[in-house]
């Protein structure tokens, strides 16, 4: 969870970043008179821009959404799952490098998102590794899921969902996830059903990403 929290804060850096202005002021010689100050907005750097700067491949703005290959994934994924699916924030390189470890020389395209509050902890990473780049991607990505599991400090009601989420490779696709959306119906049958509910829900989401890729 302490990953999330700093990747949440960054966020929200990033976020009060952008409305940042700056004022210059004119004085009217002729007139001996001071006019007003007028204010101008600062030019905001194309999103592309900075991504640029993380080293994303191929330049794509994933600003503006991500890839056709990747939205195609997420819409099979969501148009089986519907609203039980429940990531809401879309990372950018510089944040899926700080949350997962997972660094732009190690894929050609991705698609990451979490949850916005620390209660809620489905999270769908997929990740097309470079050539010769997949193990390394499989390997963060399961120490990211170790820290989870082996942290005491998880929300009890998180548990189940930590426990039953998954580091999967299929060819040079590698994916963590850690979904199942609302588990109320499942907790009231015990720990171990809430388990199974969100073990389905990630097989079903695997199955969909491997028919996707293949």
């Amino acid at each position: 969870m302490k990953k999330l929290f700093v990747m949440l804060c960054i966020g929200t850096l990033v976020l009060g970043s952008l409305g940042c202005g700056r004022k210059d002021e004119n004085q009217n010689s002729q007139n001996n008179q001071s006019s007003a100050a007028t204010t101008e907005s600062t030019p905001v750097p194309e999103e592309s821009e900075s991504i640029a700067e993380t080293g994303a491949p191929d330049g794509h703005d994933y600003s503006t959404g991500w890839t056709e290959e990747m939205n195609a994934i997420k819409t099979a994924i969501t148009d089986k799952i519907g609203e039980n699916y429940w990531p809401t924030m879309a990372l950018d390189p510089e944040m899926l490098e700080s949350a997962f470890g997972v660094t732009p020389d190690m894929y050609d395209d991705y698609l990451a998102e979490m949850p916005m509050i620390s209660t809620n902890v489905d999270t769908l990473v997929i990740v097309k590794a470079k050539e010769g780049q997949a193990d390394a991607v499989e390997e963060v990505l399961t120490a990211y899921r170790d820290t989870l599991v082996n942290d005491t400090m998880q929300y009890p009601m998180n548990v189940g969902k930590i426990q039953a989420s998954r580091v999967e490779r299929i060819g040079n696709y590698v994916c963590f996830v850690q979904l199942g959306g609302d588990t109320m119906g499942a907790a009231e049958k015990g720990d171990e059903a809430v388990i199974t509910h969100c073990q389905e829900a990630n097989e079903m989401v695997i199955e969909i990403i491997g028919q996707q890729v293949q």
